[in-house]
Order: structure tokens, then sequence, then C-alpha cells
């Protein structure tokens, strides 16, 4: 029942000839209360807790283990059938964000993420993508969440699209659209329709100004440049509710010369967008270094003098595979050495 729908609540409880009105109590339990029985139900009848329990489950699940960072962070693993996905909180002063998966894997191979290194294996459902909010230790002290966990969102985009109603809607979670942020590589047929149809935050990642130079670190660049991405992006307004963000992680000697921000400044002349600054965490098999802490304030210090708001994210996690997928590679070689030995 976890991730339906208002909607398909109420379609449900038809199918059971239940009064309707009953939907939008089952949605207040699911969402406001979080319950993970129907039995914890109680506004209902016995006899309709019984038709619901004989027909469905919540579909809940605790995480399946949990790796502690020295700086507060949390990365939880949760199953996925026979495989694991990551949900990364990160605890900050005045907020607290989660990172969500949307995919078991992910297509898009993009050369510095561990993610793309597992290949797809499978599309988590809106229950799943939900389940990492609902099953959070620490969900009551969320403010943010943001899809760019494992896998690419606009892949699979109407699971993800069918989540983020549930946290946005008045029956649902109810959060302002604000609250939310949603990270892509660009896809040609999902980025136009997550735009029209959510107004949730948009993060595109960029990580090069040169298409050929993308394309080396992004093979998703070949399908849809990023000069095609900017081009549709001109056509919508971000200057109200909606903010427009590109990602871009400094490698040394590969994208962080000051052509480079300069090529960045031309793309991204006259749209309405902040740059984020991301420090690179290694992963086995990759020859790609970070730039160094003077390298990434000198780029930063270009863009923002000449009028482009830039920030440098704050790196965290680094004791505890901060690398997107890197747990979950790991934890998935463990379960396959030693079928049914628990996580910790």
């Amino acid at each position: 029942m976890l991730g339906l729908t208002l909607a398909e609540l109420q379609a449900l409880v038809g199918e059971l000839d239940m009064p309707r009105f009953t939907a939008a109590q089952i949605a207040s339990w699911l969402y406001g209360k979080r319950v993970d029985t129907i039995a914890a139900m109680t506004n209902l009848s016995l006899k309709h807790r019984e038709l619901l329990e004989a027909r469905c489950e919540i579909g809940a699940a605790a995480p399946a283990g949990a790796m502690r960072s020295t700086d507060g962070t949390v990365k939880y693993l949760y199953r996925a059938g026979t495989r694991f996905v990551e949900a990364v909180y990160i605890p900050e002063t005045e907020r607290a964000t989660l990172c969500v998966s949307s995919q078991v894997g992910c297509k898009m191979n993009c050369r510095f993420c561990m993610t793309g290194k597992q290949g797809f294996a499978a599309q988590l459902t809106a229950t799943e993508i939900l389940n990492q909010i609902h099953a959070l230790p620490q969900r009551e002290k969320l403010t943010n969440v943001v899809v760019m966990g494992m896998g690419e969102p606009l892949d699979n985009l109407d699971e993800v699209l069918k989540a983020l109603q549930v946290v946005t809607a008045p029956w649902g979670y109810a959060w302002s659209p604000k609250r939310v942020t949603l990270s892509t590589v660009g896809l040609r047929k999902g980025l136009r329709r997550f735009i029209e149809e959510c107004d949730c935050h948009l993060a595109v990642s960029l990580h090069s100004p040169f298409p050929r130079e993308r394309r080396e670190l992004m093979p998703a660049e070949g399908a849809y440049s990023i000069e095609e991405i900017v081009a549709l992006l001109r056509r919508y307004d971000f200057s109200k509710q909606r903010r427009l963000s590109f990602e871009y992680i400094l490698f040394h000697g590969v994208n962080d010369t000051p052509q480079h921000a300069k090529a960045l400044l031309r793309l991204l002349d006259g749209l309405d967008c902040r740059v984020n600054l991301i420090r690179f965490h290694r992963i086995p098999g990759v020859d790609l270094e970070g730039s160094g802490e003077q390298a990434m304030l000198r780029f930063r210090d270009y863009l923002t003098a000449r009028g482009r708001f830039t920030t440098i994210r704050a790196s965290r996690g680094e004791d505890i595979f901060a690398a997107c997928g890197m747990l979950s590679t790991a934890k998935q070689g463990e379960a396959a050495s030693a079928p049914g030995v628990p996580l910790s």
C-alpha cells in the first residue's frame, strides 16, 4: 500500500466495497501517521481492516544495514529483491537531507560513478523509493529529500513521479516541492515531462561544458547533449518557485582549468541557475583524481566574480564508502559469497 496515490486507494476501497471516504483515512495512516501495520488503522472498522489485510500489506521494510560516519552522516542499505540500494542521511545544523535511490544499479555508466559499474538490475517501485523515507530511523528530523542516490531518476520516471506526488500532495506527506530536488544526467524523453508535471527543484549533472569531453565522462551526452539540455531549459521559467542547479564534479587536470570556467559561463549565459561544485570521491579502477582545495576555490571565485552564483558542496561521509554505489557493491559481494548472512 505504501506508494499508492489517493486515486489508487479510492480504486482499492471500491473493489473491496468499502466507503469511498476510507481511502482518505488510509492515506492519513500511511503518510501522516506512517503506520507499519493495517491493524494500527483504528478508525477503520475491524471488518474493513480484515478485508485490507486479506488483500494488502503496508510494504515497509527496515534498513538491512547501515554505516555511520564520524561527521554524523549515515549510509543505509535497503533490500531490493536479492540486491541492495543506498539512501544517505546527511544531518546539518539547521537541516537534514536524505539522498534516495530510484534504481538498482544504473544504465548511464558515468565514468566516475560506482553505481554505473554495477550495471542495471531493476527499477525501484514507488513503494521501494518511499520506503527509504518511511523506514528511515531519523525520518522525523528530515527537512529535505534529493533523488540522487543510485540510478537515473528520469529513466524510471513513472515510479519517481508517483513517489514525489505522495511526498508533496496534501493527502501524502504534504511537503513543499521546495524541499525536494531531482538530480539527473538529462534524458530527452524525461526531462521535459518532469519539468511540466512536477514542481520540485531540478539539478542537472554537467561536469564539462565541452560536449566531447562530457561524453567521455558521461556516455549519456551522446544521446542528448548538454547544449540541447540547456536549450530546452531556456524555454522554462526557473526564476520563481523552482530552483535550477548544475552539478559539476571537479577533476584534477580534466575539467578544472580557466578555459572550462569560461566555457561554462558561456554555456549558462542568461539562464537563471546556480552551479554546485562537488569534490570527487575516488572509486576503484578509475584513474580520475579530484581537484585540490585551491583549484576548487579558484574555479568558484572565477564564476562568482562574473555573476554566476556558485557553491562548493561540503564533503560528507568520506570514511564510510562516500562515493555512490560503493557500499551496496561491497555488500552485494558479501551476500553473493555468503548467502543468508545478515548485514550489520
